[in-house]
Formats: C-alpha cells, sequence, structure tokens
C-alpha cells in the first residue's frame, strides 16, 4: 500500500502539562501530513478542482513521546467511496519502534468553486493506490 512518511522531532512547544506530546499537536501532525501527501502526489490540475474536509477523527493514543523524541508519521488511503476517503495515519517512535498513535479519518472531497460534495474520480484513486 503506497504511503507518505516524514520525521519530526518533538520539542518543548508540543508538550502538554505532563510532559508527553499533546493530543492537540497530534491532531494537527495528522493534518499536515495528510495534506503534504494530497500535494505531493496529486497533480496541480486535480488539486485545482477540489479540496478536503475533515468529518470524522478516531485516534488511538498508544503511548507517550516526549522532547527530543524522532517520530516517523506515515499515512495511506485505507479506502475511497463516493466522496468520501478514509485515510490512516500512524506514528512512531523511530528509536523504539513503538506505535505511539494510530487515526482514521474520514475525509469528504468538495469541489473548490461549489463546496458541494464530489465523486473521487478513478484518477484520483489510482494515485493513491
Amino acid at each position: 500500500m503506497p504511503s507518505y512518511t516524514k520525521r519530526i522531532t518533538v520539542t518543548k512547544d508540543d508538550l502538554d502539562d505532563l510532559n508527553h506530546v499533546n493530543n492537540v499537536r497530534y491532531v494537527q501532525w495528522i493534518q499536515d501530513i495528510s495534506k503534504e501527501h494530497w500535494q505531493s502526489k496529486a497533480p496541480k490540475n486535480i488539486q485545482d478542482q477540489g479540496v478536503w474536509v475533515v468529518m470524522t477523527h478516531y485516534i488511538e493514543y498508544k503511548a507517550p513521546a516526549i522532547e527530543n523524541d524522532p517520530i516517523l508519521i506515515s499515512t495511506y488511503i485505507e479506502k475511497s467511496k463516493g466522496a468520501i476517503s478514509v485515510r490512516v495515519v500512524e506514528m512512531v517512535n523511530e528509536i523504539t519502534k513503538k506505535l505511539l498513535v494510530r487515526s482514521s479519518t474520514e475525509w469528504c472531497l468538495l469541489n473548490k468553486n461549489t463546496y458541494k460534495p464530489m465523486r473521487i474520480s478513478e484518477e484520483i484513486m489510482q494515485i493513491f493506490s
């Protein structure tokens, strides 16, 4: 399954009162990698037609991350149907290989001009399958 991966290092600004990565930061990273994956793979003419919006986030927090931890964040499309795509994001401690977070997010593709849902084309499905 084709995926997109990037590496980040936890900074002090990412931490909560327990000195673990704040759950809000994880949501930001999920959104960031999702957008980066779309922008890196979809041709500009396709990006110009549609925009993605979140319908649901399901996040499992498996283990904490702390300052200076190196994290590998990976994402892939699990399935798509109609205007809805389910994207999985996993975050793993690069050193220990321990799964930190796994999320499943339903994204809806909207027409960029009308903001109405639009069917995910076969071309888009091929790019991300």
